[in-house]
């Protein structure tokens, strides 16, 4: 028996427990070897047969009706314990009850070993606990959110403070998270919560618009994870008890004023977790993301995410739609009049939409009361007025006559404005329409002669028909037209 115990490194009391087994079983030698593993192992190896005690049974029959309880909201295994013992009073002990119910539960609910590739998913979520910053001036605590995000593969670790759960904030904590990681995952899978998710879905839930628009600019998709299934996302929910023991506990007795100075003091912890060495394993969280992991992510886009706000108007009669924000007008083609549209804008630009359809795109201007126009989106008459401008109207009078674009030229120099300008000149020559073009030259002639240079001239020779009578010029000179600036001989009786 020595030399057994030598040779195989079985203890005395197992190997003479063998060596029995063998002789009630009376095998041969040969009958034993043609045994395979599983069968030496069930025939040497009886499994241990317990039986259960009628409390325990009794127990067993209440785990159904204890684990529907859990599910409820303030419900703990501990109150369930006491209720227990109330109505049982002989019945097992606390640690008892908690290790036969995960017994129990382990053999109801399977859980699914996740196997994470690298550079394939970004776990996120809130901390349930939050931290809290103070306010100098009235020494009241405001508590605040905690952002976690999580690499699945490597594990790798950031932890952000921010001021609510809302998108404005939710947002760039997770752009700060991708930059933290230098790249960028192929899915990012975040909790159910309403700065991520619209409307959950077994299969196909609705992503907010911003944080959608967030993962097309770094190019990755939005995984959410199945509502009430903490098993999906459970590297975070893991990570996050660890993140109460290792960050929250070194700062429970801190006072910060600030967000900022509550994020720099969470940096220096933070870092200590992601360098300590993973239990179990011969590297840390960081080493293994050096070495497997960050070659795996895609690389970040050149720019930052511009985040977007967005509110809905009413496209006004003249085609223009109101920011309230900044009270500035921006343009939309003018078949949209009176159509209700989306404004989505960043600090810079303002993208216009309807029915999901991008309409209009302006650079952003803060000036209050003025109007963004794109000539493009007006109506073609009204195109037209916009873009008159002197080198235009001189070359359709020049098409006309020589004469017409001399007498254009001088209403053109006055002093007045420009815009008023280009409509004096564009009511000569729409008078051709009426009267014709050699009709509109002479009138332009007569009044160069007269030495009046406006619309009303023009307009009130051609209806007199002062340019088909036109008398030879006599020494008295030539017979004026009534005009307003002109005073009569009655004026100087």
């Amino acid at each position: 028996m020595s030399e057994i115990i030598v040779q195989t490194g079985i203890h005395r009391n197992t190997l003479r427990k063998i060596i029995n087994e063998f002789k009630e079983r009376k095998m041969s030698f040969s009958q034993v070897a043609e045994l395979s593993d599983q069968a030496l192992d069930e025939l040497f190896n009886k499994p241990f047969e317990h039986v259960q005690s009628e409390n325990l049974a009794t127990l067993y029959t209440l785990f159904p009706e204890i684990d529907r309880q859990l599910k409820r909201k303030g419900v703990t295994k501990m109150l369930l314990w006491e209720e227990y013992r109330k109505k049982y009073p002989d019945g097992i002990g606390r640690s008892q009850f908690l290790f036969h119910f995960s017994q129990w539960k382990a053999t109801k609910i399977p859980v699914m070993r996740q196997n994470h590739k690298a550079g394939d998913k970004l776990f996120i979520d809130f901390a349930g606990e939050k931290l809290a910053i103070m306010d100098k001036d009235t020494g009241k605590e405001r508590p605040v959110e905690v952002f976690v995000a999580v690499l699945g593969a490597s594990q790798l670790t950031y932890v952000e403070a921010v001021m609510t759960q809302r998108k404005e904030d939710f947002i760039p904590a997770c752009e700060n998270a991708l930059h933290f990681f230098q790249g960028v995952p192929a899915a990012i899978v975040p909790d159910n919560l309403r700065s991520a998710v619209t409307k959950s879905d077994k299969y196909e839930p609705t992503i907010n618009e911003t944080f959608a628009d967030f993962a097309e600019h770094y190019n990755t998709t939005i995984l959410p994870a199945r509502a009430y299934r903490p098993t999906d996302k459970a590297v975070v929910e893991n990570t996050i008890k660890i993140v109460y023991t290792r960050i929250y506990a070194k700062l429970r007795d801190r006072i910060f004023n600030t967000i900022e100075s509550l994020n720099e003091a969470i940096s220096l912890p933070l870092e200590d977790h992601n360098s300590q060495i993973i239990t179990g394993r011969n590297y840390s969280r960081m080493q293994h993301y050096e070495n497997v992991e960050k070659a795996a992510l895609l690389p970040l886009p050149h720019m930052r995410y511009e985040f977007k706000k967005q509110l809905y108007a009413t496209v006004n009669k003249n085609g223009h739609v109101a920011l309230s924000l900044d009270r500035h007008y921006y343009s939309v083609p003018f078949r949209f009049i009176g159509k209700k549209v989306k404004l989505m804008f960043t600090n810079y630009n303002v993208e216009i939409f309807y029915n999901y359809e991008r309409i209009a795109i302006h650079k952003r201007l803060q000036s209050p009361f003025k109007y963004t126009t794109d000539k493009e989106h007006l109506p073609p008459a009204h195109r037209f007025v916009a873009e008159l401008e002197p080198d235009k109207l001189l070359t359709i009078a020049d098409d006309i006559h020589k004469d017409v674009r001399v007498y254009l030229t001088k209403i053109l120099a006055q002093r007045q404005h420009p815009e008023h300008l280009n409509k004096v000149c564009l009511g000569i020559l729409n008078l051709s329409k009426k009267y014709g073009n050699d009709r509109l030259v002479k009138a332009c002639q007569r009044s160069v002669v007269f030495g009046i240079y406006n619309y009303r001239i023009v307009k009130k020779i051609l209806e007199s028909g002062l340019d088909i009578n036109e008398d030879d010029e006599s020494n008295a000179g030539p017979e004026m037209p009534p005009h307003d600036n002109i005073r009569g001989s009655d004026y100087y009786k």
